[in-house]
């Protein structure tokens, strides 16, 4: 087993020896010989961090090194980072994001899985739901990906479901931009979508990166094909341009947020306007499981004959994270 020699001193005077693991949304995690479980400290609670070993590390304007981390001595608000050989002083706060970098797979993933199920006994109504997600954090790409569903049946009624699902990458550029490259694909009988796959380029930028919010716009093309669950309707094809935006907020006791809209005004589809939102707020519960309630609302302005203009879905589940 690898030595444990990072140290942290906090507000109230106690030290942590052990290994940092990361840092983000404002939370920094330790693992320590002397504890069956990692711990979790506010980071503007640190008012000294030392570790010799190497990090991937984002600052909030954008910049991100590789490095060791330092408290600079006697200058408790700053640390000295260590850059292709050149120290480098940051204060503390402009600091968002800290990861270890490994060499193995897992030590850059996160990911999560939550579950929910309804059940009606008047009319024999179930219900299942299924949330999943995970992030690969590397020095200069992100990937993303989810799945979620929701499946339901009764007596005397056609079962239906929804089921969408994404995969993306962003390379990281200076400044706090970045180009974005993804895809999702939605299945939705209320739609009457079999399939819809919406593929997307562009550039994006967080216009704020603290260590308690994130807001990020960005924008580009996207090619959307759909397949109907009609038999006699046929495929189609359109050109889009789409405009979006996030916000995510956390550090607020163990509640987070995360929302998101996106508009697609198409370009050979005259008057046609498509838009997606999502709404998500997690609590945090002990030994990284959550709950989550979340909120997801599609529009089509022009959708295929027989369907309906607009869907939604809330979601209540229970899970736990990587």
């Amino acid at each position: 087993m690898a030595q444990k020699t990072d140290s942290l001193t906090l507000k109230n005077g106690d030290k942590i020896i052990g290994e940092i693991k990361e840092m983000t949304k404002g939370v920094l995690t330790i693992e320590t010989d002397y504890s069956d479980s990692d711990f979790t400290i506010t980071w503007k609670d640190i008012v000294s961090i030392n570790s010799k070993h190497n990090y991937l590390i984002t600052l909030s304007n954008g910049t991100r090194i590789n490095s060791s981390i330092v408290t600079k001595p006697r200058d408790s608000a700053q640390v000295v980072l260590n850059e292709n050989g050149k120290e480098v002083l940051v204060k503390i706060k402009n600091i968002v994001y800290v990861k270890a970098v490994k060499a193995s797979f897992f030590s850059r993933l996160d990911a999560s899985l939550s579950l929910g199920f309804n059940f009606t006994k008047s009319n024999a109504l179930k219900q299942l739901t299924v949330r999943s997600d995970f992030t690969y954090t590397g020095e200069k790409w992100g990937f993303t990906g989810g799945y979620n569903s929701v499946l339901s049946s009764q007596d005397s009624v056609a079962d239906t479901k929804r089921i969408d699902a994404n995969i993306g990458a962003k390379y990281f550029l200076k400044h706090d931009w970045y180009a974005l490259l993804s895809a999702d694909f939605l299945s939705n009988d209320e739609q009457k979508l079999k399939l819809r796959s919406t593929t997307r380029a562009g550039m994006g930028k967080y216009l704020v990166h603290s260590n308690r919010t994130y807001l990020t716009t960005g924008g580009g093309l996207a090619w959307n094909n759909e397949q109907y669950t009609t038999p006699d309707q046929s495929d189609k094809n359109s050109l889009e341009v789409f405009v979006g935006i996030g916000y995510n907020m956390f550090d607020f006791d163990d509640i987070s947020l995360n929302t998101n809209l996106v508009a697609y005004p198409s370009l050979t589809e005259g008057g046609r306007l498509r838009s997606d939102f999502s709404f998500d707020i997690k609590y945090d519960l002990p030994l990284d499981f959550f709950i989550m309630a979340g909120f997801t609302y599609n529009y089509d302005n022009r959708p295929v004959e027989g369907a309906s203009r607009v869907d939604y879905v809330i979601q209540t589940t229970f899970g736990w994270k990587l």
